[in-house]
């Protein structure tokens, strides 16, 4: 294919160092991209994303959604060598991981609250980004309500709506929305660096036991949506919650917020592959509204 030359033209300038593809192995585990481990003749290897030109915006967000999270040297994310487009394909190319199955959670946990550490003036990014194939709006805000009201919740509720989801979910959304204040009372969140889809699967270790995360959807926002996530798909080791709480412990009001948080996602599953998840999703809204 002609996107191998130009994948390897971009390795060589990006490394300043000529790379010569050996072979290419497909990995698994991924729904969105098609996924290939590329072998140089130095030894090399890397990691690289492919899917039709469409996508090139996807992965463009993605690299500065790691590149972001790498200048914090908080936590380690696959270093982002290049990107581009060749023979009706774009294509991102990743630092390659050889993940271990277990490794340091205490660490994780370490790490992740150091991230959450790093915070700015606004919520939001400097750039809109994907969560799954999803856009993910991300303009600047000053107030964290008004930036989950329309940003995450009110936008997902808008795609329902264009999907055919009526009735009881948006009208649920719409109480929910004008409710939201209700759930920061007594709390007022910083925008902090998240990584902002951290399911279970999004993260990983090295063969030392270094922890690593990555596929993130970045932006500034409460870090209590990032600890939410890794609570909604399989949930993560207890060691890497106790470690977290002890870096940077949570406000009492966590238990409620989180599934707030986790609304948005259920949504987006929603959005994205139908079945069951707009029934989560209006089960989840009443059961917030009866707070």
């Amino acid at each position: 294919m002609a996107v191998w030359a130009a994948v390897a033209t971009a390795i060589s300038a990006a490394t300043q160092r000529p790379f010569v593809l050996r072979n290419t192995s497909p990995v698994g585990g991924g729904s969105i991209n098609q996924a290939y481990a590329l072998a140089g003749v130095d030894g090399s290897c890397y990691f690289l994303k492919l899917n039709d030109t469409r996508h090139l915006e996807m992965f463009v967000a993605e690299a500065a959604g790691l590149a972001a999270i790498t200048a914090t040297n908080a936590i380690h994310v696959p270093h982002q060598i290049a990107y581009g487009s060749a023979g009706g394909l774009s294509y991102l190319v990743l630092e390659h991981l050889e993940l271990a199955g277990r490794g340091n959670a205490k660490l994780l946990g370490e790490r992740l609250a150091a991230l959450h550490r790093c915070t700015a003036k606004q919520f939001g990014f400097a750039q809109d980004n994907f969560i799954g194939t999803t856009s993910q709006p991300n303009s600047w805000a000053d107030d964290w309500v008004t930036f989950w009201r329309k940003q995450r919740l009110g936008y997902q509720l808008r795609l329902a709506a264009q999907n055919g989801y009526g009735g009881q979910l948006q009208s649920l959304g719409e109480k929910l929305l004008e409710a939201l204040p209700t759930f920061f009372t007594d709390y007022t969140p910083q925008p902090a660096l998240l990584h902002g889809d951290l399911w279970s699967g999004n993260h990983g270790f090295l063969a030392d036991g270094t922890p690593t995360i990555f596929d993130p959807a970045v932006y500034y926002g409460d870090r209590e949506a990032d600890l939410a996530m890794t609570e909604l798909f399989g949930g993560y080791s207890a060691d890497f919650y106790a470690a977290y709480r002890a870096a940077y412990p949570l406000d009492k009001g966590y238990a409620t917020r989180r599934e707030l948080y986790n609304l948005y996602h259920i949504l987006n599953h929603a959005n994205l592959f139908g079945g069951g998840y707009a029934r989560q999703a209006e089960q989840m809204m009443r059961r917030l509204l009866a707070q």
